[in-house]
């Protein structure tokens, strides 16, 4: 990573709640990049100090096949999990990759359904969904995601058309977008009130380009389309992945990584207001590792999940770190 291990251990902490059964709904895994993250770099910070017992990947554009149909090609991220899962089982005192989504071009329309059984057949039983980005701006500050969306992708006709495939399948959909598109969203799930739609990075509120400086105005926005999207029972919520730079925080240009203090004294209110609008039981805390990792060390993240959630009941806290993960992605 950009940050090295050196510069995230200038914070250290003691580990709160250190026997709370933790699945972390939000990882990904690749060889290339800045550094590799596998296996044994994602128990590095599994072993840290929390109880994380299981883990759910999230496609990330790896390891995809270099042959072959260009439309199968990302069945290879499967594969690869797939084999990182079966080696993870070698040692079942560690996490576990429990579930993995992949990625699958829905702009294939109905056709995407042969990717689908090709990434199911991949996955060996772990297979539980997919994720097609549509984070794009029309600013060229901001970077579109790696599946290069453009604009408007969820309000794409062959891109629902593709999208009406997932629900009769069992299969569950990851949003990740920028809040700007929290508008077209809003429309894609009242569109398919049957199919299990994941928000990621709280929707994804930037805070760069042409955006920077605006946090306050952005913030109300954010505010309202947030609980117009969980008026929609079929949306779901991750709580992470807001210690990005394109949040504009600037945490990784830093002398020291963040404290769980002050993680909690900045995101608190974008916390706070999702779980009131979308309740425990359709919310569940992500670590968006490696990528967060630039900002802020794993045992230090979830020192601030927990301190966030301090004064709740423990049968919310047990929701927002396992509970609704293990249902939504139907983990035994």
């Amino acid at each position: 990573m950009t940050n090295t291990q050196d510069w995230l251990s200038l914070v250290s902490e003691p580990i709160l709640e250190p026997d709370r059964v933790i699945v972390d709904p939000h990882h990904h895994l690749w060889h290339g990049r800045d550094a590799p993250y596998l296996l044994d770099d994602l128990w590095a910070d599994t072993e840290s100090g929390h109880r994380i017992e299981k883990t759910v990947f999230i496609e990330c554009g790896a390891e995809y096949f270099t042959d072959g149909p260009e439309d199968l090609r990302p069945v290879g991220e499967t594969v690869f999990v797939a084999e990182q899962a079966a080696q993870a089982r070698k040692d079942p005192g560690k996490a576990q990759i429990a579930a993995i989504v992949g990625h699958a071009n829905l702009k294939l329309g109905a056709g995407v359904r042969e990717v689908l059984e090709a990434h199911v057949e991949a996955g060996k039983g772990l297979f539980r969904g997919i994720r097609h980005s549509a984070a794009w701006d029309a600013s060229e500050a901001i970077r579109a995601s790696h599946s290069r969306p453009g604009a408007h992708l969820y309000l794409d006709p062959k891109v629902r058309e593709g999208f009406s495939t997932l629900a009769g399948m069992g299969l569950t959909f990851e949003a990740w977008l920028m809040h700007p598109q929290l508008p077209e969203l809003i429309d894609l799930a009242r569109a398919f009130p049957e199919t299990t739609i994941v928000l990621n990075h709280f929707g994804g509120p930037i805070g760069i380009g042409p955006y920077e400086g605006q946090r306050e105005e952005i913030f109300l926005q954010w505010k309202e389309h947030i609980a117009t999207l969980a008026a929609c029972p079929n949306v779901v919520a991750k709580l992470g992945g807001m210690a990005m730079p394109i949040n504009g925080f600037g945490w990784h240009k830093r002398a020291k990584p963040l404290t769980s203090d002050e993680f909690v004294e900045v995101y608190k209110p974008y916390y706070l207001h999702t779980i009131d609008c979308f309740r425990t039981i359709r919310t569940m805390f992500e670590s968006n590792f490696p990528v967060d990792k630039r900002s802020i060390s794993y045992p230090v993240l979830w020192n601030g999940f927990k301190k966030l959630v301090a004064d709740f009941s423990a049968d919310e806290k047990d929701a927002l770190f396992r509970g609704t993960a293990s249902r939504v992605y139907r983990l035994t």
